[in-house]
């Protein structure tokens, strides 16, 4: 079920009156679920820019028509039209966007990556850095390989320890150590140079 707010409700309402364009409706459809880069993704949309098999959601003076194949993803989404400050501003929490945490009985793999994916990745972009799994051994070593301005960066090892194993140990029961399996050397584009590292 989706919730939309009354006060969103009365924002939509007064920019589809503005428009006077008949049968015009809001479409809420799900970008990029189920991965951290996840989304909702808010459109005007006309009967003729329909699928036809959206989910149609009556509010007050207009449809809200919810992209089928995002249906899963937004269930329990929540559109409001708050104050912030001196202004106002549209938002949407969608708590199953990203899709779920694997459960206890996931295997490591799986947890891994998914801390990987939705925890530490989005972190590591704002040096345009990355790591991806490259193994995790039955003794519950991680082993990463870094990517982006991560690869070559004079930082990785502070950011591998600090950072990347102390989060995989506290978050995944089962991961014993985080070790690199990156040729640093080969690095093209790194955050910090090797050796301009602190």
């Amino acid at each position: 079920m989706i919730q939309i707010s009354d006060s969103a409700q009365a924002h939509f309402r007064k920019l589809i009156e503005r428009e006077a364009l008949p049968g015009l409706g809001v479409r809420l459809s799900a970008v990029h679920p189920g991965t951290a880069q996840a989304d909702a993704r808010l459109e005007f949309s006309e009967p003729r820019d329909l699928a036809g098999d959206e989910w149609a959601v009556d509010c007050d003076g207009f449809t809200l028509y919810v992209d089928a194949a995002s249906v899963h993803w937004l269930d329990g989404a929540e559109i409001d039209y708050v104050m912030k400050g001196a202004s106002t501003q549209l938002t949407i929490k969608a708590p199953r966007i990203k899709g779920e945490a694997p459960g206890d009985t996931a295997s490591l793999v799986e947890r891994v990556r998914w801390v990987i994916d939705n925890e530490i990745n989005p972190q590591l972009a704002s040096h345009k850095g990355r790591v991806a799994v490259e193994e995790v051994g039955g003794d519950g070593v991680v082993w990463l390989r870094f990517g982006g301005g991560c690869h070559g960066c004079g930082m990785a090892d502070v950011t591998l320890k600090q950072g990347i194993e102390k989060t995989l140990m506290a978050r995944v029961p089962g991961v014993t150590a985080v070790r690199d399996a990156t040729d640093h050397g080969t690095g093209a584009a790194p955050y910090i140079p090797r050796g301009n590292a602190a």
